[in-house]
C-alpha cells in the first residue's frame, strides 16, 4: 500500500491506458497474432446505430455489454473482426431531412426527386461519427472505426437481399399485413416501445352507435366507440361468447337494443348518478330476453355506411364475431370491427374469416393519414378531423344513439408530436413457425 499515491486519478489513468493502446495499436495486434494462429472465428451480430445523433446512455450501455461478450471471445483464443458500423436507413435520417426542407407528405418527396433526396439524406448519415469514435474510444471499447461499414453500401445491401433471396426460394416469405401504431405525420408504422413515449391527456368523442339487426323489427346492436373516424370501414361486430346479453325494450321510443347487461348505464346515463334507484328502471327499459354473448353470433346488420358493402368478400361482412377480448368495463360489451385500424379488430376478423392472410384489407385511409375518395363525405380530410363530419351524417341518418366525449391518455409519435393511429401495413413476413425448431 506504501507504493500507491497519495491520490488516485482514475479519469487520467483511464485516458493515458486508451492513450497507450493507440499508439501501440494493441487491439491490431491482438486481431493481427489473431489471423496468424488461425484462430477460430467468432460471429457477433451487432445492430448498427445511427449517426445523425450524438451517443446517449442507451448506446454506451449496449455497446459496453458488446464489447464485454466479445473480449471474452477473443481472450477464448477465438478471431474477432469488430468494425464499426453505421445505420443509413430509416426514419431517424429521413425526419431530419422532412424538417430542413419542411416536407410534409409524400409526394413532395416524389416532386423533389427520389434521387436527389436520398442524396441530401446521405449528406447528414455520417454527421457525428468523429464524435462516436471519441466517446467510444474513451470508454475503452476495442473496435475498429478504420475500417467501419455503412447500410448504405451497395456491398451491405446486396448481402441483405442475399439472404431474403434465400428465405424466397425456401418459400419462408409471404406477404400480409401487421396492424401498427402508425405516425400519418412521419407516414410510417412505430413500435410499441416508441408508441409508449408519448402519452397526453386529451378529448375525443364518445359516440354509441346502432346497427339494425337483419330480421328483427326495430331491433338494433349498440356500439360505442371513441374513434368515429373508423366506422366507414366497419367489417363486424363482436361480442364476450360468455358474458351476460340482454335484449332490452326503450320505453321512450318502443325500440329495442342488444347490449351487455353490465352496461345498461351506458345508454342510461341516470344510472350513474347517486340518486338513482334500481327500481326507477321499469320507467327506462323492459328486458325482454337474457343470452349468452355466443348466442348473438352469426347474426347480420344494416351496415352504417355501404363503401364495401359491394366488394370481394363483402359476403362475409357485416356479422357478429366472438372474442373474449371484448369486455365489460366500458362501453356496451359490443366492439365494431375496423380490421384496418385495430390489433384485436385484424386478429377477430381474420380468424372468423371476414378477412383471409394475405389478402387485401377494406381501408380509405392513404399513407397521410387522409381519407380516400371511397369515402366521398370526407375525402382529403385527415382521419382525427373527420370525425365531427362523419358523427354529424351517422346523426342524419338517425344511427347516432348518443355523444359524449372522454379525456383520457392518448399516444402520440415522439418525434413530430402529433396523434397516432393504429393501422394495417402491408409488410413481408418470415414464416418463423416453420423454421423455429431448427
Amino acid at each position: 500500500m506504501s507504493s500507491l499515491p497519495p491520490a488516485l486519478d482514475f479519469p487520467k489513468m483511464e485516458e493515458e491506458m486508451v492513450e497507450k493502446w493507440s499508439k501501440e495499436e494493441t487491439f491490431h495486434m491482438q486481431n493481427k497474432l489473431s489471423l496468424d494462429r488461425g484462430d477460430k472465428k467468432y460471429t457477433f451480430y451487432d445492430g448498427p446505430p445511427f449517426a445523425t445523433g450524438l451517443p446517449h446512455y442507451g448506446h454506451i450501455l449496449a455497446g459496453t455489454i458488446k464489447d464485454t461478450v466479445t473480449r471474452y471471445a477473443s481472450m477464448n483464443g477465438q478471431y474477432v473482426e469488430r468494425r464499426a458500423g453505421w445505420d443509413c436507413h430509416g426514419l431517424p435520417v429521413e425526419y431530419e431531412i422532412d424538417q430542413k426542407l419542411n416536407i410534409t407528405h409524400r409526394d413532395q418527396v416524389l416532386e423533389m426527386g427520389i434521387d436527389k433526396y436520398n442524396e441530401t439524406c446521405r449528406s447528414i448519415v455520417t454527421r457525428y461519427t468523429s464524435e462516436w469514435e471519441s466517446t467510444i474510444t474513451r470508454l475503452g471499447r476495442w473496435i475498429d472505426f478504420k475500417n467501419d461499414y455503412k447500410t448504405m453500401d451497395p456491398s451491405f445491401m446486396e448481402s441483405v437481399w442475399w439472404v431474403f433471396r434465400q428465405l424466397f426460394d425456401k418459400g419462408l416469405v409471404y406477404q400480409g399485413y401487421k396492424v401498427m401504431p402508425y405516425s400519418t405525420a412521419c407516414t410510417t408504422p412505430l413500435s410499441n416501445f416508441e408508441a409508449g413515449l408519448n402519452y397526453k391527456d386529451v378529448n375525443d368523442p364518445a359516440i354509441v352507435v346502432t346497427f339494425p339487426v337483419k330480421g328483427e323489427e326495430d331491433t338494433s346492436f349498440v356500439a360505442w366507440t371513441t374513434t368515429p373516424w373508423t366506422l366507414p370501414s366497419n367489417l363486424a361486430l363482436c361480442v364476450h361468447p360468455e358474458l351476460e346479453y340482454v335484449k332490452i325494450k326503450d320505453v321512450a321510443t318502443g325500440k329495442f337494443f342488444y347490449l351487455v347487461k353490465t352496461r345498461l348505464n351506458q345508454i342510461y346515463p341516470v344510472m350513474n348518478g347517486k340518486k338513482w334507484k334500481p327500481s326507477k328502471a321499469s320507467e327506462l327499459y323492459e328486458i325482454v330476453s337474457t343470452l349468452k354473448g355466443v348466442e348473438l353470433v352469426g347474426k347480420t346488420y344494416e351496415p352504417l355506411f355501404d363503401f364495401f358493402a359491394n366488394t370481394p368478400r363483402s359476403n362475409e361482412y357485416f356479422r357478429v364475431l366472438s372474442d373474449t377480448y371484448v369486455t365489460d368495463d366500458a362501453g356496451t360489451g359490443i366492439v365494431h370491427q375496423a380490421p384496418a385500424f385495430g390489433e384485436d379488430d385484424y386478429r377477430v376478423c381474420l380468424k372468423h374469416g371476414v378477412i383471409v392472410k394475405g389478402g387485401d384489407i377494406p381501408c380509405p385511409v392513404d399513407d397521410d393519414g387522409n381519407f380516400t375518395d371511397t369515402v366521398p363525405l370526407v375525402k382529403g380530410m385527415h382521419v382525427k378531423a373527420a370525425d365531427e363530419t362523419l358523427i354529424k351524417e351517422i346523426k342524419e341518418m338517425g344511427r347516432l344513439h348518443q355523444k359524449d366525449s372522454l379525456h383520457h391518455s392518448y399516444p402520440f409519435c415522439w418525434r413530430s408530436d402529433t396523434p397516432l393511429i393504429y393501422k394495417a401495413v402491408p409488410s413481408w413476413f418470415v414464416k418463423v413457425e416453420e423454421i423455429r425448431d431448427q
